[in-house]
């Protein structure tokens, strides 16, 4: 596989390069286990002294091959795929973090991210601190603590659709000595690459924009292997690990120490595992990204700017729209364009939204982002319903916000759709 390849190129051929006479499409490796010959190799593989299949829930073959796809688009060194969104942040930040142990994250997060920080990582006795991203550096830095162990953020916030400052945030984290953690969901590897732009762990949501057809659960962690985890804060990966012998992750892996022990300790107690199958369909999604992604940021903006004139819409959050806050880091960071997720309210407040959500026939209400096809949804009563008041609003969540998903269907008539149900909600 060449790393001189375009975007496009990868996207088709990397992760899986067949010897003569296997099968030219990735398949799926659908077996638990996996036959060996010689027993001390078995126990080479167990030590981590040598590479190999053995039992899924480390590794398998299909697997495999979508990991090393997304890390090559991505710029890393390693990735590691789980069976969720959810799990492949909760494995980003607990390869690193502890009870006892402190977060910084930006408080413009998806309502399931902020749950399990605020609530669930509580349970586990870590520590999260939410921070205003627009705040300068100065302000973020005095939040942080001897014990914190990581700075969180995600590329394109879900749903304020603010874009992260990548150059505040990769200086914050580097003057902190800890990791810049960058939530790609929203843009993919095709619109942004963070690891670009400062960021040390990249994580997805595969569910997504990756499978773009809403078959399929699954995430993935990416390694930049641009971090110094020798720095004396992170001694589960420079001090000897007792359920490998011994073994130091730092000094055996080098750069890919952090992605090699959330694999072989992660997913070797916790069990998250991506199955076969769905590997097998996130790999085909990967295929169209860049396709996808393009016709995504084409309709959004249309469907944006024809929004923003509207007589019957308040306000529209989509980041290349000029009067979004976000715009010139957007300009920076997104030039090929800003995904397929925008946010408005229209006149006439909730009751008019939920009438809205109700009259769309080309949309549809459904829980989940990043599909071909339009959907909507009223986040401040479903994907952010268990944080506060207090919490939506840092969020970004408003009580009008409806949250769209734009597919890849036409643009006229998405907005004919658009047009039928605000005339409908609103007199």
């Amino acid at each position: 596989m060449s790393d001189k390849w375009g975007f496009n190129t990868k996207s088709v051929q990397g992760g899986w390069q067949p010897k003569a006479g296997e099968p030219r499409v990735l398949p799926i490796y659908q077996s638990t286990t996996y036959k060996q010959d010689d027993p001390d190799f078995v126990a080479d593989l167990f030590d981590l002294k040598e590479n190999g299949f053995f039992y899924t829930r480390l590794a398998n073959p299909t697997l495999s091959a979508f990991e090393e796809k997304i890390s090559l688009l991505e710029g890393g060194v390693g990735a590691v795929s789980t069976s969720s969104g959810q799990a492949a942040i909760m494995y980003a930040l607990l390869n690193i973090c502890q009870a006892g142990e402190h977060i910084v994250t930006a408080s413009t997060l998806y309502g399931g991210t902020h749950t399990l920080m605020a609530s669930t990582f509580k349970k586990f006795g870590v520590e999260v601190t939410f921070v205003d991203p627009d705040l300068d550096a100065e302000e973020i830095k005095k939040h942080f603590k001897p014990e914190t162990k990581a700075l969180y953020g995600e590329t394109i916030g879900n749903p304020r659709l603010n874009v992260l400052d990548f150059k505040k945030f990769s200086k914050i984290a580097e003057e902190m000595k800890v990791p810049l953690i960058v939530d790609n969901t929203f843009p993919t590897p095709y619109l942004c690459r963070p690891l670009e732009h400062g960021a040390n762990i990249v994580v997805h949501s595969a569910t997504k924009y990756i499978d773009g057809q809403a078959t399929s659960l699954g995430g993935v962690i990416v390694d930049g292997g641009n971090f110094n985890w020798n720095n004396g804060k992170f001694p589960e990966l420079s001090e000897p690990d007792p359920s490998y012998h011994g073994l130091k992750y730092w000094e055996t892996f080098g750069n890919q120490a952090y992605i090699v022990k959330a694999r072989v300790q992660l997913l070797r107690d916790m069990g998250s595992v991506l199955s076969p199958f769905n590997a097998f369909l996130l790999n085909l999604g990967t295929e169209t990204l860049s396709l996808r992604m393009a016709k995504h940021s084409e309709n959004t903006l249309k469907l944006a700017e024809y929004l923003n004139n509207h007589d019957k819409v308040e306000w529209v959050w989509y980041p290349l729209l000029k009067n979004h806050p976000s715009y010139e880091l957007a300009k920076r960071y997104l030039p090929l364009g800003a995904s397929g997720m925008l946010s408005f309210g229209i006149k006439g407040g909730n009751q008019a939204g939920k009438k809205f959500i109700s009259n769309v026939e080309l949309a549809s209400l459904v829980v989940h982002l990043g599909d071909a096809r339009t959907s909507v949804i009223h986040p401040a009563s479903t994907t952010h319903r268990q944080l506060t008041k207090a919490e939506q609003e840092a969020s970004g969540v408003a009580e009008d916000l409806i949250r769209v998903s734009v597919g890849i269907e036409d643009i006229e008539d998405i907005i004919a759709d658009f047009e039928q149900a605000l005339n409908k909600a609103v007199g």
